[in-house]
């Protein structure tokens, strides 16, 4: 009779990491996505290094693995992106700080600096070109009442597309103009629906004669559902699905900037902030975990600021 496969043991390394990743999930409450992360970016530096125990964690180690990462090809003729190479440093950080506080004898996770990334560039659409991009649904069809509602709705209220793909229609309240969604980390926040978004929603949900509880749903080219997710209980439109609508919509809206929802996103944050609101309620509409996040928007409303100072400071003359 054969042996069985013999599944190959896990080092010491590997079992401490496992443990790791299920405190993320059980005690952090950590999205898997975030918790593969995690855990690809772990194996990888294990297995580059040879590693098997937390001693071979050494700074040395970790110096030489960080500029390993610093010449990689990331496969388009250049190299990784600083954000990219400071995240592998972050979640190492992370585990090293477990670590200790299981008294593992390992790395201080202090020894290792994150150093400082470049700042995002933030790309947004003026309030003129997010008019263009949602008058390019036009129609009067169900689908592009469901395209107009989705760019009002992502505009109205800063959602990331997976939460707006996420969203059922028992999720609503068209009432009270506003929701409660679960968005990154599970964290719970209030989203409010601006006056167009309602009237547009309730446009595209009063043609609506199906009883997919999605909120967005695909559909074909003559208005039926797209075979190609007939086989799914739900017709809900995919992220990448609103990517491609976006685009195109951008496209038709004769708009030359590479428009994503997120941009419709940073241009819900940066409109707010224009227009006098302050940075911890655009934080707190936002969902982000922390204001360092929402800060930078910042530099992009210090730029309006400094011209809106030009313009109406400069008109005082001298006597």
């Amino acid at each position: 009779m054969a042996d069985k496969k013999q599944t190959k043991p896990q080092t010491p390394l590997q079992k401490y990491a496992q443990r790791f990743l299920e405190h993320l999930e059980i005690e952090m409450n950590r999205s898997l996505r975030t918790i593969d992360s995690y855990h690809r970016t772990l194996s990888a530096f294990f297995t580059w290094g040879g590693l098997r125990t937390p001693a071979d964690i050494t700074a040395e180690k970790v110096r030489e693995y960080r500029l390993y990462l610093n010449r990689k090809d990331n496969g388009r003729g250049g190299t990784l992106k600083k954000n990219t190479q400071a995240y592998q440093a972050i979640v190492l950080r992370t585990f090293l700080k477990y670590l200790a506080k299981q008294d593992v004898a390992a790395l201080a996770a202090e020894k290792i600096e994150v150093g400082k990334a470049p700042d995002r560039q933030v790309d947004f659409l003026e309030f003129e070109e997010v008019e263009r991009l949602i008058a390019a649904a036009d129609g009067t069809d169900q689908k592009s009442l469901r395209d107009k509602a989705m760019l009002e709705l992502l505009f109205s209220s800063g959602l990331r597309v997976s939460e707006l793909v996420n969203l059922d229609r028992g999720h609503l309240n068209l009432d009270k103009e506003e929701f409660s969604i679960r968005g990154k980390g599970s964290k719970l926040r209030i989203v409010f629906i601006s006056p167009a978004a309602k009237a547009a929603l309730k446009a595209y949900l009063d043609k609506r004669t199906d009883v997919d509880p999605a909120l967005f749903v695909a559909y074909g080219k003559k208005g039926l559902v797209n075979r190609a997710n007939a086989a799914r209980e739900s017709k809900r439109l995919t992220p990448r699905s609103v990517q491609r609508l976006v685009k195109s919509y951008a496209k038709k809206a004769g708009i030359l900037k590479d428009v994503h929802p997120h941009t419709l996103r940073h241009s819900f944050a940066t409109d707010l902030l224009v227009n006098g609101a302050d940075i911890r309620s655009v934080q707190s509409m936002l969902g982000h975990a922390s204001i360092t996040t929402t800060q930078i928007y910042t530099h992009i409303t210090n730029e309006r600021l400094k011209e809106i100072h030009k313009s109406f400071h400069a008109k005082r003359k001298r006597k």
